[in-house]
């Protein structure tokens, strides 16, 4: 292949339970790195030899070293995926890392990823009230519930509140069984998923039996006033211009909100308008109000969905111009 070259790199300094950590067991975690970058990696000791695109190996030797660097101890699978992926799309070694203390939750390593999601992290701590916009998998609940978590833990709200609309998305559920909490689960299972995972199902447990963590479909917030509490408003794209009106309007002394939703996944009924995106455009101008974007590029999952992605946009690609060439065709025969 014309384009691909090599690349050469002495792992340094010497240390042979580094450089086994860094490897794992049976060089999977050598495997990964390829995988991520579609290069070749060949190691004899200390010594690497990168082949591949030139800009990806590269990269590969980047993760190479930086991955080395943390390797007193062995790496866990999520830490090299989520590596890979900073380096990926940041195209550098190390993520630009927030100006302020580090969130308090399981995960102390915990941080935006994208130039997106430290500007999001940034705003919720500096703002009473935030917006996340932009596709599933870019970290906007996540980072809430982290957020959330860790305003809890230094005492600056004293309970946190997670609502849903109720909006089926695209299916029809029809009657679910049990009380008010199981008919509502299924919808507020992203939010107790990032719960469970950065602060444990125990305390989890817990603090919902003591009610310093609810769960309140928007449906049943009118009337209430929420007081240093930190609320989580989820696919807020399905909610209606006058729940989220009525949502905004909630917020008591000392809290503090994050509004959360994907308008290109909006499940309400055709013709009916989007709160979230009339909120946007009433209350663009409004201090102490902050809007954060997201696109493709800070979706974080594991480094082959970008492929698998890129590989479907191309098959269409080349379906759609099949097809166009099809009808011209037809035109002069």
């Amino acid at each position: 292949m014309s384009g691909t070259r090599s690349v050469n790199l002495a792992l340094q300094p010497t240390d042979n339970a580094r450089l086994q950590n860094l490897c794992g067991a049976l060089d999977e975690n050598l495997r990964q790195i390829e995988a991520a970058f579609d290069v070749t990696i060949s190691r004899r000791g200390q010594h690497c030899r990168i082949s591949g695109d030139p800009t990806q190996s590269r990269l590969a030797a980047t993760a190479l070293q930086l991955f080395y660097e943390q390797a007193a101890e062995p790496l866990s699978i999520d830490e090299l995926q989520l590596g890979l992926i900073e380096i990926t799309r940041n195209r550098h070694a190390r993520a630009p890392a927030l100006h302020s203390a580090g969130l308090i939750t399981r995960k102390p390593d915990l941080h935006g990823r994208t130039p997106n999601q430290v500007a999001y992290l940034r705003n919720i701590q500096e703002h009473d009230i935030t917006f996340g916009i932009g596709p599933a998998g870019t970290g906007k609940t996540y980072l809430a519930v982290a957020c959330a978590i860790d305003a809890f833990e230094r005492d600056l709200v004293s309970r946190i509140v997670l609502t849903r609309p109720a909006v089926e998305a695209g299916e029809r559920l029809g009657f679910l069984p049990g009380d008010l909490a199981q008919k509502i689960d299924p919808y507020l299972r992203p939010l107790y998923d990032a719960l469970y995972d950065l602060m444990g199902f125990e305390k989890v447990s817990k603090l919902f039996e003591k009610q310093n963590i609810e769960i309140a479909p928007l449906a049943y917030m009118r009337g209430r006033t929420l007081n240093h509490a930190f609320i989580i408003l989820d696919e807020a794209q399905n909610t209606t211009p006058e729940q989220m009106k009525m949502f905004l309007t909630r917020i008591g002394i000392g809290a503090r909100a994050v509004v959360t939703g994907d308008v290109t996944q909006i499940d309400l009924p055709r013709g009916q308008k989007s709160g979230l995106v009339e909120a946007r455009r009433i209350l663009a101008d409004v201090r102490g109000l902050a809007f954060t974007d997201f696109d493709a590029s800070d979706v974080v999952r594991h480094p082959l969905v970008a492929r698998i992605v890129h590989a479907y946009e191309n098959a269409v690609s080349v379906e759609a111009n099949a097809g166009s060439s099809g009808v011209k065709r037809s035109g002069h025969n």
